[in-house]
């Protein structure tokens, strides 16, 4: 097989990385301004418990502050009020940012967004070690996600200890030609923010696996966990090294964390030899 050659760069600032995926049950009872702010809650326990064990970056699920409760979205919600919408001054999101500061760490969480001027996104939201929020949106919606949401346009970047990492939500990681935009942009790391149900097992190690392998790049996937409308996660969270093979999984399909080591030396090694 032929892989997408990749420049070798200079290692990052740290030669490893530790990154938390968590996969987790969201608090979904009327997925309303309280459950939001529960949800926040639960994520704070969250990035403190992974921090304690050194993670850096803290990976959340596809709408992990709501779950997938995209009915509640189209009755509620509007420019002006609360309801499971966050927007950039959103008072809910403040213990996330203060913990976020507090630990030094890089929170992906996800949330249905609006932005300025009220577009509707479904956005992984980018809590830095200083307390900011940055939405990356999805860009792939499919089914009933079309009829709510505007979509993005390519992964986003965030930058933790040197290592770039290209985020994705979902179904971005089904085109090959998203982790490809990863991969021109020096992507280090491809994290995506999911939700795989019953029956997608083979689904999710396959696009993991092959966007890992045909770019070189480390993947980490957080997946939404319990019971949902579109049905029962598979669980199976976890990481996957340059060669598409399986770092760490996770074992159930309710709320775990698994912390992945990923090693610049290793990446390297790939890379070095990417187009043989």
């Amino acid at each position: 097989m032929t892989h997408a050659p990749q420049a070798v760069e200079e290692a990052p600032g740290s030669a490893t990385l530790l990154a938390a995926v968590v996969q987790y049950q969201a608090l979904t009872a009327g997925a309303g301004e309280e459950t939001v702010a529960a949800n926040v809650e639960a994520h704070v326990d969250l990035v403190e418990r992974a921090q304690s064990e050194g993670s850096r970056l803290v990976l959340f699920p596809e709408l992990s502050l709501t779950g997938y409760e995209l009915n509640t979205l189209t009755t509620s919600g509007t420019a002006g009020s609360t309801g499971p919408w966050l927007n950039a001054h959103d008072p809910r999101l403040q213990p996330l940012q203060e913990a976020c500061a507090r630990t030094k760490t890089t929170a992906i969480v996800g949330a249905a967004w609006r932005e300025a001027d009220s577009t509707p996104r479904l956005a992984s939201l980018v809590v830095g070690p200083g307390g900011s929020v940055r939405p990356i949106f999805k860009t792939h919606l499919h089914g009933a996600e079309r009829k709510i949401f505007v979509p993005g346009n390519g992964p986003g970047m965030v930058t933790v200890d040197g290592w770039r990492i290209a985020l994705a939500v979902c179904a971005d990681a089904a085109h090959p030609a998203h982790a490809a935009a990863a991969s021109e942009a020096k992507a280090d790391v491809y994290a995506v923010s999911a939700l795989y149900t019953l029956g997608e097992e083979l689904r999710l190690g396959l696009h993991m696996g092959a966007r890992s392998m045909d770019h070189r790049m480390f993947g980490l996937l957080a997946n939404l966990g319990g019971k949902t409308p579109l049905g029962a996660s598979c669980g199976l969270s976890g990481a996957w090294g340059p060669d598409g093979a399986s770092l760490a999984q996770v074992k159930g399909v309710g709320t775990e964390t698994v912390v992945a080591k990923l090693e610049w030396s290793g990446l390297h090694r790939f890379r070095r030899g990417a187009g043989e």
